[in-house]
């Protein structure tokens, strides 16, 4: 994994340090992490512009927004992932690859914070059966 922060890394290794809130991307093959102070980046899509990448490429990353008590995620699954067409199948992948690939990030930068998928976002749950219940809020 190649880490990427903003404004630099002196900066974003303080604010980690410190556990204060960050704004973090994580390209899908796993390879690329955007990191920054949630108060320099806001959104991931202004995130993702501070290093020159177009805004709209923003569903190519699972997005969090972590602190030291939870990593909110941005629970979006494209209807491209990974090419699978069936809805369910593709959305259970997605999940299984969030996971793993977010788990990874917090592990490497020391925050040990739980993931939480807003409610907001666990529509994508009814397509697979799954209540949801089992996700903290």
């Amino acid at each position: 994994m190649t880490y990427r922060k903003y404004p630099d890394q002196a900066a974003v290794d303080r604010h980690i340090a410190e556990k204060e809130p960050l704004l973090i991307a994580v390209s899908f093959d796993g390879e690329t992490v955007l990191v920054s102070h949630i108060d320099d980046s806001v959104e991931h899509h202004i995130l993702l512009s501070h290093f020159g990448l177009p805004p709209q490429d923003i569903d190519k990353y699972f997005r969090i927004a972590v602190d030291e008590e939870s990593a909110e995620w941005t629970f979006v699954c494209p209807p491209d992932y990974k090419g699978i067409t069936d809805r369910k199948r593709r959305i259970t992948e997605f999940y299984n690859d969030g996971i793993t690939a977010i788990s990874r990030v917090l592990s490497d930068i020391g925050y040990f914070s739980d993931i939480r998928i807003p409610r907001r976002y666990r529509r994508h749950f009814d397509v697979i059966g799954d209540d949801s219940s089992y996700l903290p809020y």
